[in-house]
């Protein structure tokens, strides 16, 4: 186990879990049972990294994000702000798999933007971006870019309707029924929030 590195304070450290050198870890930020984060990584303030998750190397995460158990990020993933990635979800690194055929230079990065959720068992094909406060459902298996706000679902993945920023689902209106905030769908039948 590596304790080499300076935690800020209010970080919570599990004792099971491991630490690689070189690594950043914002104030706030919870780290849970049997975790490990491999060098290069930068954790951002405020976030809750759960049970045997592994990270890294070289992944970027931002403030607030939730990573729940037995996920792993590879090299390539950068999630922004407050990305929350549920129980066993998947991300991918590399398109054609195959244990006897070495494709690390093959590695594709995947960008979750800001507030965007993740259900558990979903898979994220490397490649493609998830966009800001998209949802993307249980078991769903994504395989082309998603744009904000996008309710997504399904093997392949398919939108199915639209959020808000709190997650919860528009009607025809286009009015978040929890805030009241509005929303709109531009020239390109892309949802955006009103002014």
């Amino acid at each position: 186990m590596n304790r080499t590195g300076q935690f800020p304070p209010d970080c919570s450290v599990h004792p099971t879990a491991i630490i690689d050198d070189d690594v950043e870890i914002g104030a706030g930020t919870k780290i849970w049972h049997f975790v490990h984060i491999l060098s290069g990584c930068r954790i951002g303030a405020g976030c809750v990294i759960g049970q045997n998750v592994m990270i890294g190397p070289n992944v970027v995460i931002g403030d607030g994000c939730k990573i729940q158990n037995n996920v792993s990020i590879f090299d390539g993933v950068t999630l922004e702000q407050n990305v929350f990635c549920g129980p066993s979800m998947v991300f991918t690194n590399v398109l054609f798999p195959r244990a006897h055929v070495n494709r690390k230079a093959e590695f594709l990065s995947t960008l979750v933007k800001r507030g965007a959720s993740i259900g558990a068992n979903a898979t994220i094909v490397c490649g493609n971006t998830i966009g800001s406060y998209a949802m993307i459902g249980a078991g769903a298996v994504v395989t082309q870019d998603v744009t904000a706000y996008a309710l997504m679902v399904g093997n392949p993945a398919r939108r199915r309707g639209w959020v808000s920023r709190s997650g919860d689902r528009l009607g025809n209106d286009l009015v978040c029924p929890r805030t009241g905030e509005q929303y709109r769908l531009n020239q390109a039948g892309l949802l955006v929030q009103d002014q």
